[in-house]
């Protein structure tokens, strides 16, 4: 197996990452995240990771593994990204409460060193959330939080207090950051295998049990 480098900063993709039992490095990568004009979500995504992961595979040791991740939350054509400030976070709580919307998680993995196109393969994960119909008083007391400044569409799936979503069918780890049963998926198509269960030991970790692991597991476009 060789060396991973996971090329985020994000604290959940490195939570993520460990529960499948591979050892990794984190070395996160800049690049221009602005969307080209009438780009689709889901498109858009899977440009950055795959950008990220051929940037960090420049600069990484022959033969590592390169794992890159982006994700976005879509209010139908629109990107939601990360808030400006504390009004711009109420401001995208309020357009997506009570309805549902999509997250696009893409993953890309690239072997340095390799030639173009050679060793390397990626990943979409697409999810339907639901959101509650919380109220203002909801919203001004997670925005108070500080907890959606940093955060795609100014929340958090997993946040104990504020509980977004109901009636959820998804995939929770891509929504989270990283959809892990397509990263097994991904990684057995470059033939390595995963020391721990990673379906058993996801659904273990986020007390939650997924509709979709088996289908995504056989290769059907689910999350």
């Amino acid at each position: 197996m060789p060396d991973i480098i996971l090329a985020s900063n994000s604290p959940r993709r490195r939570q993520l990452l460990a529960w499948t039992g591979w050892t990794f490095t984190v070395s996160p990568v800049e690049i221009d995240e602005d969307p080209h004009p009438g780009e689709a979500p889901d498109l858009y995504v899977s440009r950055l990771a795959q950008a990220k992961g051929r940037v960090r595979a420049q600069q990484a040791p022959p033969g590592s593994l390169v794992l890159a991740a982006d994700t976005t939350v879509a209010d139908g054509m629109d990107v939601l990204g990360k808030p400006s400030d504390p009004e711009d976070a109420a401001q995208m709580l309020r357009r997506l409460r009570g309805h549902t919307h999509q997250v696009y998680t893409a993953l890309s993995l690239v072997t340095a060193g390799s030639p173009a196109g050679d060793q390397s393969t990626s990943e979409r994960c697409a999810t339907n959330v639901p959101m509650r119909a919380y109220s203002e008083a909801e919203i001004a007391a997670y925005v108070a939080t500080g907890d959606p400044l940093d955060k795609a569409g100014a929340y958090a799936i997993q946040h104990p207090g504020f509980h977004p979503v109901e009636n959820f069918r998804g995939c929770f780890a891509s929504v989270m950051g990283l959809p892990l049963c397509h990263l097994a998926r991904a990684m057995t198509r470059l033939g390595f295998t995963p020391p721990n269960d990673i379906a058993a030991v996801c659904q273990a970790n986020l007390e939650y049990a997924c509709p979709v692991t088996r289908a995504i597991l056989r290769g059907e476009d689910a999350g």
